[in-house]
């Protein structure tokens, strides 16, 4: 096992096709598939399941890539303290929606600013599609819902949010849930930790919620409370940075479900240079939530 085996497994396994490796590697297919089949052969496992044109990650394969993505990483900040370069090469992020709007473009901007070397890709989404993407090796870090309890994952708290609940204009103030009891509401695919922390909030007091109408947008919800269709929950942080928002109730429910704390996550020993300069640019505040201030875990 040589690391020219291990860049190209990495590669392979990150792409899921032996072309695009080479591409990436800049190597040609030839050579790539020949160092995969030479790894396997010294391991004497299969690292990947061939479909069609496809290559799919086996349970080896698995295993191999957390240590590969490790090794590779230290390699290259090996590199960069011997040398005395800046961190450099693609850094790939992921982070909630409402995180991506208001939380982090100030940061990012100094990111780019005090790294020029690092290239940064930055995607969206729910916190289940942020972390399985994570755990797959498909993004470095992302911000999520947390704190996340799993065994191959590390992570620290950044951002305390504020969730409140919006209804239209002149419709009374909501105190509990079982007032709501039925009534439509507005969020985010099943796979997002906002949407499960609302429908919880309905379970909590023996309500349950009518329609659930998945949309792909914050502004999208705010539009449909506006016109009297149902109601939402989200960060106030998010609400108040959008046009329209006097134009609804907001109602904050009790210290239960009033606070989420957003976490920065990465794969445990995979903390790559990209990463730590990106930790070294988050607010200097950030310190270990008490669990007694803390949501219970979500369970994924």
């Amino acid at each position: 096992m040589n690391l020219s085996q291990l860049e190209m497994f990495s590669a392979v396994a990150e792409t899921g096709t032996i072309s695009q490796a080479a591409r990436k590697v800049h190597r040609v297919p030839s050579n790539v598939t020949t160092r995969v089949r030479q790894l396997e052969a010294d391991l004497g496992v299969e690292l990947f399941i061939r479909e069609n044109q496809r290559l799919r990650l086996s349970p080896a394969g698995h295993s191999l890539l957390q240590y590969s993505q490790q090794i590779l990483s230290l390699v290259a900040e090996a590199r960069q303290v011997v040398t005395g370069q800046q961190p450099q090469g693609i850094f790939t992020l992921g982070s909630l929606e409402s995180t991506a709007a208001v939380r982090i473009p100030g940061i990012l901007g100094q990111y780019h600013q005090r790294y020029p070397m690092i290239q940064l890709d930055l995607s969206t989404g729910p916190s289940g599609n942020m972390l399985n993407a994570v755990l797959a090796g498909e993004l470095s870090a992302a911000f999520i819902d947390g704190p996340v309890m799993h065994p191959v994952i590390e992570g620290m708290p950044v951002f305390r949010e504020e969730m409140v609940i919006i209804v239209a204009a002149g419709y009374p103030e909501i105190k509990r849930a079982q007032a709501v009891s039925g009534h439509n509401i507005y969020a985010f695919r099943e796979n997002c930790s906002y949407r499960r922390h609302f429908e919880n909030w309905f379970l909590d007091d023996q309500a349950t919620p009518g329609k659930i109408y998945e949309m792909e947008s914050y502004h999208g919800m705010l539009a449909c409370v506006i016109a009297g269709a149902g109601l939402a929950m989200l960060p106030r942080s998010m609400l108040e940075s959008m046009p329209g928002h006097e134009q609804v109730r907001v109602s904050i429910p009790d210290e239960n479900w009033r606070w989420l704390n957003t976490w920065l996550i990465w794969r445990r020993g995979a903390k790559t240079p990209q990463l730590e300069a990106l930790i070294r640019l988050l607010p200097a505040d950030n310190k270990p939530i008490p669990a007694s201030d803390a949501a219970p875990p979500l369970s994924w």
